[in-house]
């Protein structure tokens, strides 16, 4: 369930693309009555699907805020990422910036990572999961060296994708390609951790 949350605003993105493409007429009417009269019919999947991220986006900080009273920073950096780019693709009309979207949040997760590991020596992603797993040091900071070097080539996959093929083989790359890339590598991570795992001797 946590998963689909998380997505919750790729989710959205991807239904609204698709739902307009099933209403062409409609779609481009909507947006040329809402934004301008001049904006091609095929673009206007786009602008509908990236205002309704941006919406489902505002609306997922919300439901996190009404339920733990605060919100993850991950979640205000996707929030300020996709209203900037959402932003500038409805205002300029063009899907070359909501394309650059995924690859902006992913490459900034990385050298959040890498920063935080090598500059500040605060493990990011042992902070995370060390209160369920325990590993040698080493370890730790392999891992988190490897998510940022993940983030980084995924982000630069996303660019190649976006601008090699079509806009529709994007958005579908967009939901079930990243994310299964993201879940392989999790698994994958997974595996090589359990070799690694300190047992716990504590009795607890």
């Amino acid at each position: 369930m946590k998963i689909f949350f998380d997505l919750l605003p790729v989710i959205f993105f991807f239904a609204a693309y698709e739902i307009s493409g099933f209403f062409p007429d409609g779609a481009h009417a909507l947006v040329t009555n809402w934004l301008a009269s001049d904006i091609p019919s095929d673009q206007a999947p786009i602008l509908i699907a990236t205002f309704v991220a941006i919406v489902a986006t505002v609306l997922q900080i919300g439901i996190v805020w009404l339920k733990h009273r605060k919100v993850d920073r991950m979640l205000w950096i996707s929030l300020i990422v996709i209203a900037i780019l959402g932003g500038a693709t409805l205002a300029f009309h063009d899907d070359a910036f909501i394309k650059w979207k995924p690859t902006a949040l992913y490459w900034l997760f990385g050298l959040i990572l890498f920063v935080s590991d090598m500059v500040f020596r605060r493990n990011l992603i042992r902070r995370m999961l060390e209160g369920q797993i325990r590993l040698p040091d080493p370890i730790w900071q392999g891992l988190s060296l490897a998510w940022a070097l993940f983030f980084v080539m995924l982000g630069t996959l996303n660019l190649y994708v976006a601008f090699s093929f079509s806009q529709n083989t994007w958005v579908i790359f967009k939901l079930f390609g990243c994310t299964a890339l993201v879940f392989v590598f999790a698994l994958v991570q997974g595996l090589y951790l359990s070799k690694h795992l300190i047992e716990d001797n504590t009795g607890h």
